[in-house]
């Protein structure tokens, strides 16, 4: 049911009230994947919506409702650095956590955690265009001819940046898989050896 009422949003303008309530989740994730730390999410998605609003919301035309809030997030995120005039920050892993399993094991809780941070710092790697293309691409599962019409850069570059933004993916997530790796064998040779250092205690 859901697809219809979406084909349907892309021939009718959309109010800012409108685009939040459908909408407002789906820039929450994208700024997060940008890296807008969550003490700050709220008030960074509200600038998003706000510039919405005095745009007149969204008008029917080449782009998406998704693809062309995510433009103006992305120049909402941009003029906030420059503001701030700092580094970026990690998204708090929590806010792209959006389930959780009650009855896992502590050590399962614990590694997916792990796991979305790796992705994060992977995507920290990419440059804030490259890494826009590939979170709309991959992650929110746009087309390219879409991200291209919302972001209204050619669709090549669209190819060219996602072609670059996987392989410099890939690899961080690689090596960051391997360091963390290594740091539970380390634990673990850690753990054996107090235990063994308990037991020959006791005997």
């Amino acid at each position: 049911m859901e697809a219809p009422r979406q084909a349907e949003d892309l021939d009718k303008a959309l109010d800012a009230g409108t685009l939040f309530r459908q909408h407002g989740s789906f820039v929450a994730n994208f700024l997060a994947r940008l890296g807008v730390a969550r003490s700050e999410l709220d008030d960074v998605v509200q600038d998003v919506f706000m510039i919405a609003h005095r745009r007149g919301g969204f008008r029917p035309g080449a782009a998406k409702p998704t693809t062309w809030l995510a433009d103006i997030a992305m120049k909402v995120n941009a003029n906030r650095r420059r503001s701030q005039r700092r580094a970026k920050v990690r998204a708090d892993g929590e806010v792209v956590e959006r389930a959780r399993d009650e009855r896992a094991s502590q050590a399962d809780i614990v590694e997916h955690r792990q796991s979305v941070d790796r992705v994060q710092r992977a995507l920290e790697s990419l440059d804030e265009e490259r890494r826009a293309v590939f979170v709309l691409f991959e992650m929110e599962g746009e087309s390219c001819e879409d991200i291209a019409a919302g972001l209204g850069i050619p669709v090549g570059t669209v190819y060219s940046r996602l072609h670059h933004a996987r392989k410099k993916f890939r690899k961080a997530h690689n090596r960051l898989s391997a360091a963390d790796n290594r740091v539970r064998a380390v634990v673990t040779v850690v753990f054996l050896a107090m235990a063994a250092q308990a037991w020959g205690g006791m005997s």
